[in-house]
């Protein structure tokens, strides 16, 4: 159905303009009974699409500001494809100060998710030691010298507490400064993870030593390479992934 089943929205919901940022998606902004939110149309399976859902409610509860999902007229959090969430107002961070809020709340969304559940048909980095495919990620498309690399990366998070990570959040584009704390948006690559995953952020902001600093870099070079494998990002990453 596509966009046609905005309608499930209200008789009178509408998109209004395409919006930057959706690499996997097709996200626009929207206008439901007379509210701005924003609305995204993919290719993620229901079960997928209802582990998204589900979290994003269970941070909103725990406090966290979040695109909680909007419900269709008869109570649905998605339906034939789109899903809409409500609108986040605010910029990227800009400063160091900024980025410390950044990570502390990164840490909130690791402590509220220690108990969850993968992400349909996901893998972690750990996982990854003896696993080649998982979602978007397929070890056996890149060479083996870059796969040793990549899991030698990953090695040193072995036996480490894993909760739910973002996946992307030094990306400035996936962050709001909002009048009500910061807001992650875009959870596309959320899944069950080891947090030092989300750690390695501009400034050091999460206040990492030398060691751990280095264990999260090194491990979130390893995940991206492998996730966008092979565009010229992940030949960027992969670059910064040190040899075995």
């Amino acid at each position: 159905m596509g966009w046609d089943a905005l309608g499930q929205w209200g008789a009178g919901a509408e998109r209004i303009e395409r919006l930057a940022g959706g690499s996997s998606n097709d996200v626009w902004s929207v206008r439901i009974n007379g509210q701005l939110a924003v609305a995204r149309l993919g290719k993620r399976s229901d079960e997928d699409l209802a582990w998204e859902g589900a979290l994003l409610r269970h941070l909103d509860r725990s406090g966290m500001t979040v695109p909680v999902p909007i419900q269709t007229m008869d109570g649905r959090l998605f339906v034939d494809g789109p899903v809409v969430m409500k609108y986040m107002e605010g910029g990227p961070p800009e400063t160091e100060a900024n980025w410390r809020r950044v990570a502390e709340t990164l840490r909130q969304l690791h402590r509220a998710t220690q108990d969850w559940p993968q992400r349909p048909g996901w893998r972690s980095s750990t996982d990854l030691l003896h696993a080649d495919t998982g979602t978007r990620i397929d070890l056996t498309a890149m060479p083996d010298e870059a796969v040793a690399r990549c899991r030698a990366a990953r090695a040193r998070l072995a036996g480490r507490q894993s909760c739910v990570v973002h996946g992307n959040p030094t990306n400035p584009s996936n962050i709001r400064m909002t009048a009500d704390g910061v807001a992650l948006i875009d959870w596309d690559e959320a899944h069950i993870d080891v947090p030092d995953l989300d750690l390695a952020l501009p400034y050091n902001a999460a206040g990492l030593d030398d060691a751990a600093h280095d264990i999260a870099a090194q491990a979130s070079a390893a995940w991206e390479a492998a996730v966008c494998w092979k565009d010229d990002y992940s030949v960027q990453r992969l670059a910064e992934v040190r040899a075995v």
